[in-house]
């Protein structure tokens, strides 16, 4: 496994190895995620191979603004993009409706893609390195404590980490979904924030 410094060059290399269908660990502001090129369905496996096994929940992806939602999401309502303008970037994870022909990890067919634009500019960075969005699932063992720093990526079987040192939080983010309401998994934005008409 290589370590790379959150450098210009460093997440370059990053870059260059999700795109050839390999997995590179890498900070947010809440956890480290795995980076692998959704649209790369071999890339799919190796994240599941990292992981130990295929998790339940789709695979979330990150973008490093809402053009790169482009081929991941279709039409947007307006609930959507008033939780855009208000959260992003930041720690919540948006249901959007998915574009045909996404991997059925992250999209279940005629499903939802789950997204976010994080907050941290690092991981932004490597979006626009790698030139669109990428996942962003836990670095962890499935069933494991998610990963918090570089060091404890070590432990998996990842192309590279880019380490830009320990993670400012240990919640996740919140997923939501716009459309209906309705609160997928509680994290960094409690649900209070997220009613019609709140500031």
């Amino acid at each position: 496994m290589l370590g790379l410094p959150p450098t210009t060059e460093g997440i370059a290399e990053a870059a260059r190895r999700i795109r050839a269908g390999e997995v590179v660990a890498y900070p947010t502001e809440t956890v480290y995620g795995l980076a692998a090129d959704p649209f790369n369905p071999a890339a799919i496996e190796a994240v599941f191979r990292v992981k130990g096994r295929p998790d339940a929940n789709p695979i979330l992806l990150i973008v490093s603004s809402e053009c790169q939602l482009e081929g991941i999401a279709g039409q947007l309502s307006a609930r959507a993009r008033e939780m855009m303008e208000r959260f992003w970037p930041g720690p919540l994870s948006l249901l959007l409706p998915a574009e045909p022909g996404l991997h059925p990890a992250i999209a279940p067919v005629g499903g939802k893609v789950c997204v976010r634009c994080p907050g941290l500019p690092l991981a932004r960075r490597l979006c626009d390195a790698v030139g669109h969005a990428i996942t962003s699932t836990s670095a962890n063992l499935s069933g494991a404590d998610p990963a918090m720093d570089g060091e404890a990526c070590a432990a998996l079987n990842v192309s590279a980490v880019l380490d830009g040192g320990p993670t400012l939080s240990s919640v996740p983010s919140t997923i939501y979904d716009p459309d209906t309401g309705a609160v997928i998994r509680a994290g960094a934005i409690p649900p209070e924030a997220l009613q019609v008409g709140s500031v």
